[in-house]
């Protein structure tokens, strides 16, 4: 007999399997040691998205929610950010204050929050995922040159389904923009009643993609009174305001005899908060470089 097997000639079948059980345990617990969690920050976590944020995070097995970031006048500071959100404790308060030591941040703020979100991640080499709209030309500014020294996602929208409409938008406004009528382009966008901002950043990506496809160059918001005739080298954006509505836009392609529309819409927040997320996961393994969610989605 050999002499392994004359070793265990005197041990029980059950003390075996316990064994065999006891170091399955332990190669489990070593290879959820070895998996990498991504400590995330949340920046505007008492808002709207914020709460999707946070619920879809902390479920997310690949991160690791360590900071809620809200305004220093937020009424809810210090209670559990997920039990605000509706997810349930989590153990971190709803904070004004962003830690160190976080290895990703998520901005769905307001334009003053977006401006001390890339600082503090310029200062301390945090990848920055941005999807606060509505800033001004020197919070742009600020994400350009933060992009040198860290990674940047930087998106007016974060839909996987509305980067695929740009994509189409773009798409047909090169196939149309000698057609021999002319073209129309009209971009409807419509919100809910508590969006601060008009026309969306998404409605304005959309012409900005659109003006370069087509060469268009003058942007006109809303039209009222005499007017005259429409100007072909025009794009233009109007903005609906209406009850919960948590997103849509339709692009217009008007010719003579016939008309093309492009909508996109959602029917909660959710689609915003994974793609966030997912911008999250890509931008936390990625160089310094300032990044859409074209890079994302690889599209």
């Amino acid at each position: 007999m050999p002499a392994d097997e004359n070793r265990l000639a005197g041990v029980k079948r059950e003390d075996i399997e316990s064994i065999e059980y006891n170091l399955s345990i332990q190669t489990l617990g070593q290879l959820g040691n070895s998996i990498h969690m991504i400590k995330l920050a949340i920046n505007g976590a008492g808002g709207r998205m914020g709460h999707r944020l946070i619920n879809l995070g902390s479920q997310d097995s690949s991160f690791q929610v360590v900071a809620a970031i809200e305004s220093s006048a937020h009424p809810q500071l210090g209670k559990d950010a997920g039990e605000i959100a509706g997810a349930g404790k989590i153990g971190i308060p709803l904070t004004a204050q962003i830690p160190d030591g976080i290895e990703a941040l998520i901005d769905f703020s307001l334009p003053a929050g977006a401006d001390r979100a890339i600082d503090h991640c310029a200062k301390n080499s945090v990848p920055l995922v941005m999807a606060t709209t509505g800033l001004e030309e020197a919070t742009i500014q600020k994400i350009r040159d933060a992009s040198k020294t860290i990674s940047v996602v930087w998106a007016p929208s974060m839909s996987l389904a509305v980067n695929l409409t740009m994509k189409l938008a773009e798409t047909a406004g090169l196939a149309l923009k000698d057609h021999a009528t002319g073209v129309d382009v009209e971009i409807i966008e419509r919100h809910h009643r508590f969006k601060a901002d008009a026309p969306s950043g998404t409605a304005l990506k959309f012409g900005e993609i659109l003006a370069d496809a087509m060469g268009i160059t003058n942007h006109q918001h809303g039209r009222e009174g005499e007017m005259g005739q429409r100007p072909h080298n025009e794009i233009g954006y109007h903005a609906v305001r209406t009850g919960d509505d948590t997103g849509q836009h339709t692009i217009v392609f008007g010719m003579l005899g016939e008309t093309i529309e492009l909508k996109v819409a959602s029917s909660n927040r959710d689609c915003y908060a994974l793609g966030a997320l997912a911008a999250a996961k890509f931008v936390a393994t990625q160089p310094p470089g300032l990044y859409n969610m074209y890079d994302v989605l690889g599209i």
